[in-house]
């Protein structure tokens, strides 16, 4: 069967380094929190070309090069780039059996997604609100990283699937 929408298998390995490093630079930043002039942040501030600055006693910038500090853009773009690279690669042996674990992976994690953000939207307020919106971007890929592997190791465990 020939797909079109998916990345080639190399790319899987790829994917997965680059998601560890955005995981391991994320969690530093939970753990440490982020504060501009300590640790490793410093080194990420740098003059870029930004759409929209604006932070609260600053003159908003539209469309202009800014000192800005990149930290959390590079670990969002690490953790983006390296899960699409993870969840939209082809198998070794890409088949209609695994498009079709592929696509119920996919529905499942939006379904706990939402699941995730409903139980966030009636029970969390304020500040902690927008960690949960931070997290959200990311969740539905993960969850589908996680569904999709899972069935896959079931899968080849049972039997089921000769390669």
């Amino acid at each position: 069967m020939k797909i079109k929408y998916l990345f080639p298998h190399r790319f899987n390995k790829i994917g997965w380094i680059v998601l560890i490093i955005g995981l391991i630079m994320g969690i530093y930043s939970l753990v440490n929190g982020f504060s501009e002039t300590d640790g490793i942040y410093k080194y990420f501030k740098i003059n870029f070309f930004v759409f929209w600055f604006d932070f609260p006693f600053q003159e908003s910038k539209f469309f202009q090069f800014s000192r800005v500090n990149i930290y959390n853009a590079v670990v969002g773009t690490l953790l983006i780039v390296g899960s699409l690279m993870v969840a939209f690669s082809k198998q070794k042996e890409e088949d209609e059996f695994i498009a079709k674990i592929r696509l119920e992976s996919l529905v499942w994690a939006t379904y706990v997604n939402y699941i995730v953000l409903l139980i966030a939207f009636i029970f969390v307020y304020g500040a902690p609100f927008f960690n949960v919106m931070l997290f959200n971007m990311f969740t539905i890929l993960f969850f589908f990283i996680i569904r999709f592997n899972w069935e896959l190791i079931k899968m080849k465990k049972a039997g089921n699937y000769e390669e």
